[in-house]
């Protein structure tokens, strides 16, 4: 066989179908790194966010929160340390309003309960979004700083709309030495759901 015939001969049906199957293959794995990578996008808004929460959780533990009444000459007041009390409200308030697309909150649903002593919710944590949300935020916890007392920061979500949720939270605990011991791992359950 001369080298211009073997030049001119084209591919065979099989190495196309090799070829087309390969390609195929990368598609589908193309495909589903594109999805894994907008979800992991989607994800870090409930983490950085539940990570901010317990920080500002941290913060409202340490700060003095004693009655402002004026010592008595001789007198003293002890440290007054307590966690933020527990949110009166999600927001949203409802899991429908997130369900497969994102909620843009108002100031106002992070400001519900800012007016009792002591600040309650979010308010207390002074945290709050400003930017639309895939994810419904709450907040429990118990206002003073009793050993045992603990708060949780929860981000439920519904990125495919298919009304199952994702679960994300995080914890914190007052130790006997009435100090806050925030939980090193956030609990994810279903994380992309």
């Amino acid at each position: 066989m001369s080298l211009y015939r073997r030049l001119k001969r084209g591919f065979t049906l099989i190495e196309l179908m090799i070829v087309v199957a390969i390609v195929g293959i990368l598609a589908v794995l193309a495909i589903y790194g594109v999805r894994k990578y907008l979800a992991n996008a989607k994800t870090a808004e409930a983490r950085n966010s539940l990570g901010q929460m317990a920080k500002d959780a941290a913060t409202a533990f340490e700060r003095e929160s004693m009655d402002p009444t004026v010592l008595n000459v001789g007198s003293s007041a002890a440290f007054a340390r307590q966690l933020c009390a527990s949110s009166t409200n999600s927001v949203p308030t409802n899991q429908s309003f997130i369900r497969g697309s994102k909620y843009q909150s108002g100031v106002a649903e992070w400001n519900v309960g800012g007016g009792s002593t002591p600040a309650t919710g979010f308010p207390c944590l002074k945290f709050s979004m400003d930017q639309p949300q895939y994810y419904m935020y709450s907040y429990l916890g118990q206002a003073n700083g009793s050993s045992g007392n603990s708060f949780v920061a929860t981000a439920n979500g519904d990125l495919n709309g298919d009304g199952t949720l994702s679960t994300f939270s995080i914890t914190g605990a007052v130790n006997s030495a009435f100090a806050l011991n925030v939980a090193p791992n956030m609990s994810e359950i279903q994380p992309e759901e």
